[in-house]
């Protein structure tokens, strides 16, 4: 038996970053060769384990940088003007994608329509509250107020 560390996830064997005991000839003949494992050494570890690292720093990075752009969404109210009828009826409604895009003209804040948790339509005039998941159990509020267009 020899010991691997799995580079790539393996159908019935494991998950990349794992470490297993596989024959000496799967190892050697298909694994290794395929770049879908190394043998297990002290230098292999000890690059596996740097990986890890930078890994978990990046995670920190981008969690911290989505705690900052939470605060960022939280004190803005982006108006958007729509025509509309008598009762305040609008004339069609508002799109994610046009909340997407007052976000990046007018605030600069890049966010992508698909992390938005609400997907329901805004066809009132009012504010609405839209969550937006900024990164992994980050959850932003963007303020919104659809007002009448003035003619």
């Amino acid at each position: 038996m020899m010991k691997v560390i799995l580079l790539e996830n393996v159908k019935k064997v494991g998950k990349k970053d794992q470490t297993i005991d596989v024959s000496d000839g799967y190892a050697t003949n298909y694994l290794i060769p395929h770049k879908l494992a190394v043998p297990l050494t002290k230098k292999s570890l000890e690059v596996l384990d740097s990986q890890k690292q930078v890994e978990r720093d990046n995670e920190e990075k981008a969690r911290s940088e989505a705690l900052i752009l939470k605060n960022k969404l939280e004190a803005i109210v982006i108006e958007i003007p729509i025509k509309s009828g008598k009762d305040g009826k609008l004339f069609g409604n508002v799109s994610l994608k046009r909340v997407e895009e007052e976000l990046l003209n007018k605030y600069q804040l890049q966010i992508d329509k698909r992390k938005f948790i609400d997907k329901g339509t805004l066809d009132t005039l009012g504010y609405f509250k839209l969550k937006i998941e900024l990164y992994k159990g980050v959850i932003g509020l963007v303020n919104v107020h659809i007002i009448e267009e003035v003619k």
